[in-house]
């Protein structure tokens, strides 16, 4: 007889960032999702989710650092489940360095389906773990911003924290409030070269080139 595999308990928590709530989700050793609560389709805490902020202490570190500009690659354990298609469009994602923008195309020409662009675009809509997993750095081929299940507004802020256009981002936004929350820079932070940058464009909303809006 074979014995029933223990499910793992699911944890939950909130995080007040620069770009609105954010909630967090995940096992007690990995990060299974990021939604934007401020959000239309924002994942909302299952019934059998604890709530408990221990388990996202270095996740909140680490967005803490970003948002302050000191850290450019994430270093978290991720619980990502998706088909086998999906999975690859989330790993390119993370490939994707600090600072650049690609298009569909590019996506789907790297995970070596240039055909796939529609299908790229589903599944970038599809990531459960925004910001930390750079969806937010595909944009459309003419530089303009595409759907994101954030905003378009959230998206821009982004991009523009990253092209150092939003310095005070964190000053103005998320101070620390207790003594000591502010930390100093992260010494796992690698520094991306400016290669192959888009320009922005204040698109107005609308599908993207997959013909998809975005969905956290």
């Amino acid at each position: 007889m074979q014995k029933a595999q223990k499910v793992k308990a699911v944890y939950y928590t909130t995080y007040e960032s620069p770009v609105g709530p954010l909630l967090l989700a995940g096992e007690s050793n990995a990060l299974r999702c990021v939604s934007f609560m401020s959000s239309n389709r924002s994942t909302p805490p299952q019934t059998d989710w604890k709530l408990n902020k221990e388990p996202f202490a270095e996740v909140i570190r680490q967005l803490q650092a970003y948002f302050r500009g000191e850290l450019k690659e994430f270093d978290l354990p991720l619980a990502m489940e998706g088909t086998e298609f999906q999975l690859r469009v989330w790993n390119a994602l993370r490939a994707i360095p600090y600072g650049e923008t690609i298009s569909y195309a590019q996506l789907a020409e790297r995970i070596g389906n240039p055909k796939a662009v529609r299908a790229v675009g589903l599944a970038n809509g599809s990531n459960p773990i925004p910001i930390i997993v750079p969806c937010h750095r595909v944009i459309g081929s003419d530089g303009g911003l595409t759907g994101f299940g954030g905003g378009l507004s959230t998206k821009k802020m982004l991009l523009e924290l990253e092209n150092k256009q939003l310095s005070l981002l964190y000053t103005i936004f998320c101070q620390p409030r207790k003594r000591g929350a502010r930390g100093g820079s992260v010494s796992r932070v690698r520094a991306s070269p400016k290669r192959g940058k888009q320009p922005l464009s204040l698109a107005h909303e609308r599908p993207g080139e997959a013909g998809m809006q975005e969905r956290k």
